[in-house]
């Protein structure tokens, strides 16, 4: 299963980014092989207004079942949620303590 976690930077050491629409990068993770790559959030950090709705749309389109994160504001939510995806808000740490606690 494709997980996402919202990240300040581009490994599994770096912090969780508090900010869904606005994080910096998204790590994604396939649980059953552990796969691990690194997206770019660019459409969503440049974004004047719709951040939330622009990183949900990238989401979908990568093939994520949830999402771990700091904060998700309500219209991507609903977006992540009409889609089928789970979202996992308030997430700390580092990406590879969120996906541990999101595992266990």
């Amino acid at each position: 299963m494709k997980v996402i976690v919202s990240s300040m930077g581009e490994s599994r050491d770096s912090k969780v980014d508090p900010r869904f629409g606005r994080a910096g990068f998204f790590a994604v993770v396939d649980t059953d092989s552990d796969h691990f790559e690194v997206v770019r959030n660019d459409v969503g950090r440049g974004a004047a207004q719709g951040a939330g709705i622009k990183a949900a749309e990238t989401v979908v389109r990568l093939g994520a079942k949830a999402v771990i994160t700091g904060h998700c504001g309500p219209n991507a939510f609903n977006a992540l949620r009409t889609a089928g995806i789970a979202v996992v808000s308030a997430a700390e740490g580092t990406v590879a303590e969120a996906l541990d606690a999101y595992k266990s």
